[in-house]
């Protein structure tokens, strides 16, 4: 059902957009009904030419529903009656507009009018055919969906309405509503979840934790969301999170939300398949299937991931076809071009991007990893300085940090143990973020710097009990890079073996949604494997990373597994196989600087193989 935009007959502006945010708060309790999101009605308004924040009359809102294929619209008025307030609600088929139902009822005064929106709501929901036990179980009152500020729920509308663009302005609308109604449980979490998406995670917490502390006051719709928010971003704890996520989508069948938060959680896991499906099935709840939209650029992700790059590449390229020229899509170009070797289409990306001020740091940061990846590190850190730079610049602390502690890492990988420190230091002295520390952690086992990468696990540990990819991915693989340096002392493989165990169910996936590490696990692994000179268990670990291009992308461990690889068949006495894999690395390394350690070791031991 798409919601037409409340007819304001009263001269009080505070009831323009607030009470059809409040109504669709109503409606959305309703596990029978389903709204068509704000974001594909303004996916729909750009089709017809009107502008993303268009009023939805009625008549634009009869065009929006039958564009989507869906079924009804749904128009709320108000009006004055001297002191009292008259609420009215009609749906009407998309289709024919013949009249559906209609509900109405009256408050005495203003401080009512929520009140008696939520009995038009629910009115509605029986008249249309939800059950009246459905209705009593999932219809908690307005002043709890929402607020019972009238102000509030008007900057929270204003906020929503232009949720998915610039995520900076309705973070302010979303403070005011707080501001207005302190104890507006969903204006928190909605500011929490924005600041994550920015990187402030830890300000993101503190909105999402302070939200799961009102949540008894919210619709059983909204504590999903408030709870599997906390468990994914608060606590960390993935499992937690992902039965939020499933019984959601049980209770609310018809709703896209949970399947978003599904596929994020199998992002984590490496579940790519099923990663594929969730996305999929979000988009259809959201997007009728014989009335496809824009391009889902989630789905275009998965598709990379699972390394089905024809597909991803025509749903890019049919993006700029209809016109959609997000950024977005060409970074998913930049990425199909790097997996296919394709340098010309790499260049052109980003020169789109480049121009684009706002993609300006998401550009530098592939470039970062391109570079680290084919040895050319001088350049890599000149990327990596002006990734940092407008990060900075942009207040982004956390960030910037990131930035650093990733170049410090593939410096640590490649043996250049001085300048891998450097970076790491500075990372630290800017944030103590949880991949800040969980990168630079790694990158410091992997230099040498025992003490200080135990130093950091146990700080992780301790700040993070919960969190499944912080006790399942980061700590194991620092754990096992440690015992593998062993400085001083010599290295232990069959302890590191053993610690990387809990990695398991996560060495597949990503460390976080924007600047993630993937399969880090398994390199390690395999040089444990290397080490305590079990040939064929080796190469299977560097296998399992060429095996999987669409999720390693440009990282630098897909060029180093070649040489893992080939140094596991030096092991196992295949020399053909040995020459071929070094042959591969020294080819991507080509134009490498050649003072590089790890550079050094491999033309040496390719050398004694002729």
């Amino acid at each position: 059902m798409v919601l037409a935009d409340f007819a304001n007959n009263t001269s009080d502006g505070v009831f323009d957009g607030a009470l059809r945010q409040g109504l669709s708060a109503q409606l959305e309790q309703s596990p029978f009904l389903n709204l068509l999101s704000d974001r594909r009605v303004a996916q729909t308004l750009s089709l017809m030419a009107q502008p993303k924040e268009a009023h939805l009359t009625h008549d634009v809102a009869r065009e929006v529903c039958q564009r989507t294929a869906s079924t009804a619209v749904l128009d709320g008025s108000i009006t004055q009656i001297g002191a009292r307030y008259l609420l009215t609600l009609k749906a009407t088929a998309c289709a024919t507009d013949e009249s559906l139902a209609s509900a109405e009822a009256e408050a005495n005064d203003k401080n009512h009018v929520l009140d008696a929106m939520g009995k038009v709501a629910n009115e509605m929901r029986t008249k249309l055919g939800e059950s009246l036990a459905s209705v009593q179980k999932y219809a908690v009152r307005p002043e709890n969906v929402t607020t019972p500020s009238l102000d509030a729920l008007q900057s929270y509308s204003l906020a929503m309405q232009i949720r998915h663009g610039d995520l900076l302005a309705p973070a302010r609308l979303f403070q005011r509503a707080i501001e207005q109604d302190p104890n507006f449980a969903m204006a928190y979490a909605q500011l929490g979840v924005i600041y994550v998406d920015l990187g402030e995670t830890a300000w993101g917490a503190e909105g999402i934790r302070k939200a799961y502390s009102l949540r008894d006051r919210v619709s059983e719709r909204e504590k999903f969301y408030i709870a599997s928010h906390y468990d994914e971003m608060v606590t960390g704890d993935l499992d937690a999170a992902l039965a939020d996520y499933d019984l959601w989508a049980q209770i609310y069948p018809r709703d896209s939300a949970p399947f978003g938060g599904l596929a994020t959680n199998y992002y984590y896991r490496g579940d790519f398949e099923r990663l594929l499906e969730a996305v999929r099935k979000g988009a259809a709840f959201a997007t009728p299937s014989n009335k496809p939209g824009q391009p889902e650029i989630n789905e275009i992700w998965s598709l990379i991931l699972l390394n089905r790059l024809d597909e991803a590449k025509a749903m890019s390229l049919g993006a700029q076809t209809n016109h959609v020229d997000d950024p977005m899509f060409h970074l998913t170009l930049y990425v199909i071009d790097f997996l296919r070797n394709d340098g010309l289409g790499m260049e052109h990306e980003v020169e789109v991007l480049t121009n684009n001020p706002t993609w300006g740091h998401s550009v530098f940061q592939y470039e970062v990893s391109t570079a680290a990846y084919c040895g050319r590190f001088a350049r890599a850190r000149e990327f990596a300085r002006q990734a940092v730079d407008i990060a900075q610049k942009g207040d982004k602390q956390q960030n910037a940090a990131v930035d650093e502690a990733q170049i410090g890492l593939a410096e640590a990988l490649v043996g250049n143990r001085a300048s891998a420190r450097q970076w790491i230091t500075s990372a630290l002295a800017l944030s103590r973020f949880k991949d800040v520390e969980g990168t630079a952690g790694l990158a410091l086992s992997l230099s040498g710097d025992s003490a200080a990468a135990i130093k950091l696990t146990n700080d992780l540990n301790n700040r993070f009990p919960q969190d499944s990819i912080v006790q399942s991915n980061y700590l194991p693989t620092i754990r096992a890079a440690v015992y593998l340096s062993n400085e001083g002392h010599n290295p232990e493989p069959a302890r590191a073996i053993q610690v990387l165990a809990p990695a398991a169910p996560y060495e597949l996936g990503f460390t976080a949604l924007e600047q993630g590490l993937s399969l880090y696990p398994v390199y390690v692994r395999g040089q444990a494997y290397l080490a305590a000179k079990q040939a064929s268990s080796a190469a299977t670990e560097f296998q399992k990373i060429l095996n999987h291009p669409g999720a390693v992308q440009n990282e630098p461990i897909g060029a180093l597994a070649h040489l893992g690889l080939g140094r596991a068949c030096v092991l196992s006495q295949d020399t053909t196989k040995a020459k071929t894999e070094y042959e591969t690395f020294l080819a991507i390394w080509k134009d490498a600087d050649p003072d590089i350690p790890i550079l050094k070791q491999a033309k040496a031991e390719y050398a004694k193989l002729q």
